[in-house]
């Protein structure tokens, strides 16, 4: 029987992200394994994520990813756009994803993943679910709320109106949640579900966690930061 699962927010964890989908997940062609952005900065092998998951895409996997704040502000600097995000907090996590790249400056990053990154959509809308990277502003009639990039990509907060999905869930990432809350929200099979479990906030005992939630079974799987070492603030 075909699966699906979602999962957000892997920050250059690749380890632990293929921990998930390799031993914890044992995710199978005929599955389909939603992700919803920020593959990118923060954690140690940016260009390794999107290495992995073009990869499980070209042997048949049904992997669909949409578009992160952080894919955004990456493909902003890359475009040298001057209004483009400061979205390295710290010399070191900006060295690191240019590291990973084998670059010195983002502009430089190879064309094969700057096209990647400018493909992906920013939502995705499925019988019962409704899927984005941050959320949206329901105050907005329908049609402008599905416009409104900047509520898809950053907001924090929004009250959750069923009605404006026609009843469907939400599920985003965005913001990093204590695992033990995200836990609550599944067990309840709340509206809208934030599954960002912080995994790249390693010194963090609350967070470090990649969450992935089965869409049928609401099961929670879990998988702790495996990533060896890396220098990062702790949120």
């Amino acid at each position: 029987m075909a699966r699906r699962f979602a999962a957000t927010d892997l920050h250059g964890c690749l380890r632990t992200f293929r921990y998930l989908v390799e031993q914890e997940l044992r995710l199978r062609p005929t599955d389909t394994l939603y992700l919803l952005g920020d593959y990118v900065n923060k954690g140690p092998d940016s260009r390794g994520m999107l290495d992995y998951i073009m990869q499980l895409q070209g042997f048949g996997y049904q992997v669909h990813c949409l578009r992160g704040n952080h894919e955004h502000e990456l493909l902003a600097t890359i475009a040298g756009e001057p209004n483009a995000n400061d979205m390295w907090k710290l010399e070191a996590e900006r060295e690191m994803t240019l590291a990973s790249f084998g670059v010195a400056r983002a502009a430089d990053i190879p064309s094969p993943y700057v096209q990647w990154m400018t493909n992906l959509p920013l939502t995705l809308e499925l019988p019962d679910y409704v899927l984005v990277h941050a959320g949206f502003n329901f105050a907005l009639p329908p049609d402008q709320m599905r416009q409104d990039m900047h509520s898809m990509l950053y907001t924090k907060s929004f009250v959750f109106d069923p009605s404006r999905l026609a009843g469907r869930r939400l599920l985003h990432g965005h913001v990093p949640t204590p695992l033990a809350e995200v836990q609550e929200k599944v067990a309840a099979k709340a509206g809208a579900v934030g599954l960002d479990t912080g995994c790249v906030f390693l010194q963090n005992p609350e967070l470090r966690h990649l969450a992935a939630l089965d869409l049928d079974t609401w099961q929670l799987h879990l998988v702790e930061n495996r990533e060896e070492p890396y220098s990062i603030a702790k949120r």
